[in-house]
C-alpha cells in the first residue's frame, strides 16, 4: 500500500469515523480503523460490532492498493496535529505504516486486515430515500426521549415505523415519549417496525450534516444501512417487541393551554434551581390566564414561577419532572406550544402551535 493524500481530505472521514471506534475493546483490531485502498478511492472502516463506519476519499496520488488495519486514535490525531495544507504521504513495508509529512515522520503498528470484524451481509427487507435535514429533524426531535441503560432494552433505543405513506420514529423510556411522523411516498405494503440501538441513533444525527443531499435507509432482518456517496452506516437493530406507543398517547384531554416557549422555558428552568435534585419535581397549578409553577427541596426552599397563557376552564394541580418538560420545550421548533391536559393522573400532551408533526407525552408524578 502506497499513496499520497492531503491532510484535510483525510481528515473529515477520519474523525466521521474515529466516533464509532471504541477506545476500551476486549479485541484489540477494534481500536484500530480498516483502511483499504483501490482503484484510487480510500475507504476507511471503524466498527465496535454494533456499529459500522465507511468513509470515503479520493487519494492525490495512488501507486500501490492494500489494505491494513492502524490505531484509529493515534493516526486521528497525528493527523490533526499536521499542518492544515500538510500532504501526507503513506505507505507500508512489512507490519509497519509510515506517514511522512514535510519533515514528519510516524511510525504505527498494524494488524491485518483479515482480522477485521465485517458486517454479515444479508438481504434487504426494504429501503427509503429521503433528505437529510428530513432525518436529522426526526431524529432531533425526538431522541433525547430514549432510555439510558435501562433493562428494558428495547427502550434503549427508537422506533422506526414504515407503513404506506409514512415514516414515523418513536422514543420513550417510560416515564416520556417522542414522536414525530413524516408523511412520504414509498413501496411499502404494510407496516413495518424496527428498533435502532440509541449509539446507533447518535451516530446517524451526526452524519447528518449535508441538507441538501438525500440518504438511502436500506433496511434488513437484523441491520439498518444509511449510504450517501461519502460514507455508509451499518447498524445492527434491536432485537425486541416495542411497546405499543398508541395506548400512551393520552385520550380525551379537556383542558387546552396555549403558551410562549420560551417563556415557558425560562420559567420552568428557573423553578427547577430549587427542585429537589433527586425527584426534579414541580407543581403546575393551572387557572384562567395563567400556569404557576411551584418548586420546593428538602432545605425548605421555594420558587414560584407565574407565566401568563391562552386558558379558560376549571383550576388544576399536576406533578411533573421539571427536566422532561424543559427537554420538550428545548426541542419545539414553534413561538407557541399547546398543552393539553386532563386530570392530575393523567399525561400531558405537548406539540407545536404550528409548523410541526412532533408529539410529546410526559407522565405526571406524585409530589
Amino acid at each position: 500500500m502506497h499513496f499520497v493524500i492531503s491532510r484535510e481530505a483525510l481528515l473529515k472521514p477520519l474523525q466521521l469515523v474515529g466516533g464509532v471506534v471504541e477506545r476500551r475493546q476486549t479485541l484489540p483490531v477494534l481500536s484500530n480503523v480498516l483502511l483499504v485502498l483501490e482503484d484510487g478511492e480510500l475507504s476507511l472502516t471503524g466498527t465496535d460490532l454494533e456499529v459500522e463506519l465507511v468513509g470515503r476519499v479520493k487519494v492525490d496520488q495512488s501507486h500501490q492498493p492494500g489494505e491494513i488495519t492502524v490505531p484509529a486514535r493515534k493516526l486521528l490525531d497525528i493527523c490533526k496535529s499536521l499542518d492544515d495544507d500538510a500532504m501526507i504521504e503513506i505507505s507500508l513495508a512489512d507490519t509497519k505504516l509510515t506517514l511522512k509529512a514535510g519533515r514528519s515522520r510516524f511510525t504505527l503498528t498494524t494488524l491485518p486486515a483479515a482480522e477485521f470484524p465485517g458486517v454479515d451481509e444479508e438481504p434487504d427487507t426494504f429501503s427509503l430515500t429521503l433528505p437529510q435535514a428530513k432525518l436529522r429533524e426526526l431524529l432531533e426531535s425526538t431522541n433525547f426521549a430514549m432510555a439510558q441503560q435501562d433493562v428494558r432494552y428495547y427502550l434503549n433505543g427508537m422506533l422506526f415505523e414504515v407503513a404506506p405513506g409514512y415514516l414515523r420514529v418513536v422514543a420513550t423510556d417510560g416515564h416520556r415519549l417522542a414522536m414525530e411522523t413524516l408523511n412520504m411516498e414509498n413501496s411499502i405494503s404494510e407496516v413495518q417496525q424496527l428498533i435502532l440501538p440509541r449509539k446507533g441513533i447518535m451516530e446517524l444525527t451526526r452524519l447528518l450534516v449535508d441538507d441538501a443531499e438525500e440518504i438511502s435507509l436500506t433496511f434488513g432482518q437484523n441491520h439498518i444501512r444509511a449510504k450517501v456517496p461519502s460514507f455508509t452506516f451499518t447498524s445492527k437493530l434491536v432485537d425486541g417487541k416495542f411497546p405499543d406507543y398508541n395506548r400512551v398517547l393520552p385520550k380525551g384531554g379537556d383542558k387546552v393551554v396555549i403558551g410562549n416557549v420560551q417563556e415557558l422555558r425560562h420559567a420552568f428552568a428557573r423553578a427547577s434551581i430549587l427542585s429537589n435534585e433527586k425527584y426534579r419535581g414541580v407543581r403546575v397549578v393551572l387557572s384562567d390566564g395563567e400556569l404557576k409553577i411551584l418548586a420546593n427541596n428538602p432545605e425548605q426552599e421555594e420558587a414560584e414561577e407565574v407565566v401568563s397563557v391562552e386558558y379558560q376552564g376549571d383550576s388544576v394541580e399536576i406533578g411533573f419532572n421539571v427536566s422532561y418538560l424543559i427537554d420538550v420545550l428545548s426541542t419545539l421548533n414553534s413561538k407557541n406550544v399547546q398543552i393539553t391536559l386532563s386530570d392530575p393522573g393523567s399525561s400531558a400532551l405537548l406539540e407545536a402551535e404550528e409548523g410541526s408533526d412532533a408529539l410529546y407525552v410526559v407522565m405526571p408524578m406524585r409530589l
